[in-house]
């Protein structure tokens, strides 16, 4: 499992590290409620919370609980504490120095997955949620061709394109909710920021919308129907589509964005029995 931080244990995980080029990479391992044996061990889900890319941690509920939820579904889960991009608009020296953008979050979740490829037996899929969407589907990319196989890959309410794209028919669904917060030129900003420059805003590593997913992984994505980012990940889905990809793409009805982060939702119950069900169906890549 790696090397193990002592005094980090709970009843259902325990924590690593593992060696990035920039430094070490915070891990949390997640046991499987179900008893496997070595010969019918499910998959381990590498998962990435969302936080626009500047925020959140490892103790969300879109980390911790969703990852708990899963684990009593039978499915194994790391989730991975990448680091976040600069607060906007806040000063580096007040943010914090170990603050990175791209491509240093998508490259220690690269990083997170070869880690756990190495130490686990039976499937390896990667997942995120709304930023970590994003991240998941760039490192997922950026695994084609190394050798690193993944059996699949998750998608919640995630977006993937450098600007937004518009859509009136989602935009009147959304209504006044967090019409502020969640709007085109906040979500452009966030890209932006984390992006850096406009070279990389363009690279397919950064945003992998608008390029060419040849090879990408079959892909589970659940969106929130009352959400902005929907656009996005109705475009992506598209593209995948296009590009030969085998999709499965759930529209969670009057469901708002990070429905993840609320577990009493009863869109957090359906969308983590649609992921577990997905996830211990997919097969080992051949």
């Amino acid at each position: 499992m790696g090397e193990l931080l002592s005094g980090v244990v709970d009843a259902g995980f325990d924590e690593s590290l593992a060696a990035g080029p920039e430094g070490p990479v915070r891990l949390r391992w997640y046991r499987a409620a179900s008893g496997l044996t070595a010969t019918e061990l499910g998959p381990t889900v590498v998962w990435a919370h969302g936080g626009a890319f500047f925020a959140g941690g490892l103790d969300q509920p879109e980390a911790h609980d969703v990852a708990l939820a899963l684990a009593a579904r039978g499915v194994r889960v790391v989730t991975v504490d990448y680091r976040l991009a600069p607060v906007p608009g806040l000063p580096r020296f007040l943010a914090g120095s170990a603050r990175a953008r791209f491509p240093a979050p998508m490259e220690e979740l690269v990083t997170a997955l070869r880690h756990v490829g190495s130490r686990s037996e039976g499937r390896l899929i990667l997942g995120g949620a709304s930023a970590g969407a994003c991240l998941a589907a760039s490192a997922a990319l950026r695994t084609l061709g190394t050798g690193l196989e993944l059996s699949g890959v998750v998608l919640a309410y995630g977006f993937f394109h450098s600007v937004h794209p518009r859509s009136v028919e989602i935009r009147r669904r959304v209504r006044d909710h967090r019409r502020v917060t969640h709007s085109r030129w906040v979500l452009n900003a966030v890209n932006r920021n984390y992006a850096g420059s406009d070279t990389a805003l363009a690279d397919r590593f950064a945003f992998p919308g608008g390029h060419d997913l040849t090879g990408f992984p079959s892909t589970l994505m659940i969106d929130a129907d009352r959400d902005v980012v929907r656009a996005s990940g109705e475009r992506f889905a598209e593209e995948l589509l296009a590009a030969g990809v085998e999709v499965e793409r759930h529209v969670l009805p009057e469901s708002r964005h990070a429905f993840l982060n609320r577990q009493r939702l009863k869109e957090f119950t359906a969308a983590v029995d649609l992921m577990a069900a997905w996830c211990l169906s997919q097969e080992r890549p051949t």
